[in-house]
């Protein structure tokens, strides 16, 4: 909500933080850009100090995440849920559809010969525990 451009606000949420910086580091980085920190004066907020405090705050929040991004990632455990989540798409078949290469009737054919796919539980609870406890 707050990573937009022009919000004159900073980002204060630390689970916004943590997803943004876990997106940074997966990226390789900001090199060549930044964050924003061009906000003006809010109408409720009139002192100079208020946008001294923006800023400190905003700056504390992307340090927080990029720690708590930092974790999770070298825990490790959330990434491995999603590999286990996704890991039909390792087969030859989900290979295939990643690629572009898979078709409807090629599906249809093997539902009718394996039966209704089972679909796994996506672990959303788990995956929530996991990544509050990075923060």
């Amino acid at each position: 909500m707050t990573t937009g451009w022009d919000t004159d606000q900073f980002m204060t949420d630390i689970s916004e933080a943590t997803m943004v910086m876990l997106s940074v580091i997966r990226n390789g980085g900001l090199a060549p850009g930044g964050f924003n920190f061009d906000a003006k004066l809010r109408r409720e907020s009139t002192e100079v100090e208020d946008i001294f405090l923006a800023r400190i705050s905003g700056m504390d929040t992307l340090a927080r995440g990029l720690r708590s991004a930092a974790k999770l990632i070298q825990d490790g455990s959330l990434a491995e849920l999603v590999r286990k989540r996704y890991q039909s798409f390792d087969t030859e078949i989900g290979a295939q559809v990643e690629a572009g290469k898979g078709d409807f009737e090629t599906l249809e054919k093997l539902v009718m010969k394996w039966g209704e796919p089972k679909v796994p539980s996506a672990k959303q609870e788990l995956a929530g525990m996991i990544f509050q406890s990075a923060l």
